[in-house]
């Protein structure tokens, strides 16, 4: 555990050095969505039906490709292979990303769902779900990000990586149409991505659904990112071949 802290702190006094990717973590999502809302300032119910899910989407990719990138950087640096002749494990490693990003992860959410607000995003549902379901989906795009990284070789390949992992997501996750609408193999294949219960838990909120309906969608949320942090554990090398 100790050595899952330290890992932790080291991320985190790297990322605080690092202003860029600060400011793409925090500032890119919000400056999205502003632009969103200066679109359809006209159209209130625009952000208050389409902001909470765009509060879940943005950090989910911007998170996973600062995270991807900055483990694969671990690698060719030759950080890791030296880390791993120390008592530390995979595992520990693994642990204390996702916790040091879990904890930008919080800052973000803060950040974002503050600003929709600000901007006038009314969501019918509690605000404070929203923000619990948006640090929730910042992570799994972190924990995503870790799994990804150990297929990349390059940063450019890591960079390639979202479109590959996130585009379809996109596609089939009922933001562009109800996956009740879609054909059946692709109202399927949404069933086993998680971005869908990502949107279906900010869809429910922003509807006026209390905890009860989106416990659901959380748990499979939750599910997806126990399941990456193990993807993470099993797939990381100590270096790129």
């Amino acid at each position: 555990m100790n050595l899952t802290f330290a890992t932790a702190g080291r991320v985190l006094a790297q990322l605080r050095a690092d202003r860029r990717t600060i400011a793409l973590i925090v500032v890119l999502p919000c400056l999205l969505i502003g632009l969103i809302a200066w679109m359809f300032e006209d159209n209130e119910m625009v952000l208050d039906r389409f902001g909470p899910v765009l509060v879940g989407i943005f950090p989910l990719i911007v998170m996973f490709l600062v995270t991807s990138v900055a483990t694969l950087r671990e690698r060719q640096s030759g950080t890791l292979e030296r880390l791993m002749t120390t008592p530390i494990r995979k595992g520990d490693f693994v642990a204390g990303y996702a916790l040091a990003f879990a904890v930008l992860s919080l800052l973000q959410a803060v950040v974002v769902v503050g600003w929709s607000v600000w901007l006038g995003m009314d969501v019918e549902g509690p605000l404070w779900l929203v923000f619990v379901v948006a640090v929730l989906v910042a992570i799994l795009g972190c924990t995503l990000g870790l799994g990804a990284s150990a297929l990349a070789r390059t940063e450019f390949q890591a960079v390639q990586m979202m479109p590959a992992i996130v585009l379809p997501q996109l596609i089939t996750c009922g933001l562009l149409m109800p996956r009740d609408q879609m054909p059946e193999i692709l109202e399927w294949l949404s069933r086993v991505l998680p971005l869908t219960y990502a949107v279906d838990a900010m869809q429910n909120l922003a509807a006026g659904e209390e905890w009860e309906g989106i416990q659901g969608s959380v748990g499979v949320i939750g599910l997806f990112i126990v399941g990456a942090v193990v993807l993470g554990v099993l797939t990381l090398r100590r270096r790129t071949a």
